[in-house]
């Protein structure tokens, strides 16, 4: 299932300029998505991270990858017009910088969902380099 933009803000309520992802290339509801995240010098974080050499933040890359395992989890009817919040990320690595210009490619799966509690891991690429992996603890709010 493909996603734009639109359809993306009907499901999670991110909105920019913490909207991180473009589109949704791939998604199965309550068990994976594949998003894109086209990283451009207009956005607002690039004017002090770091003057002269644009960087992705780190943070801003994990948030982007759990923004496309919330479109994946609240595209479950059980969970639609809800709020995924983290409950914890875990072994984080970052081992690529994402500058402006690149696309990311986030691949999520949703590992275990239970109730309103689950865990599940991403990893962003850059081509075919991976720029950042972690796994999430996430909880279903109101």
């Amino acid at each position: 299932m493909e996603l734009d933009i639109k359809e993306i803000m009907n499901i999670i309520p991110h909105r920019p300029p913490f909207l991180l992802i473009d589109r949704v290339t791939d998604m199965v509801p309550g068990e994976s998505c594949t998003a894109i995240k086209n990283v451009s010098m207009n956005e607002p974080h690039f004017v002090g991270h770091f003057p002269g050499e644009p960087v992705m933040p780190g943070v801003l890359i994990v948030e982007a990858m759990a923004q496309a395992g919330a479109v994946s989890i609240l595209s479950k009817e059980e969970f639609k017009g809800k709020t995924a919040y983290f409950g914890g990320i875990n072994n984080v690595k970052f081992k690529k910088m994402v500058t402006p210009g690149d696309t990311l490619r986030l691949e999520v799966s949703i590992d275990k969902l239970k109730k309103n509690i689950g865990t599940g891991t991403g990893k962003a690429y850059v081509g075919d380099e991976v720029a950042c992996s972690a796994e999430f603890i996430f909880i279903i709010g109101k």
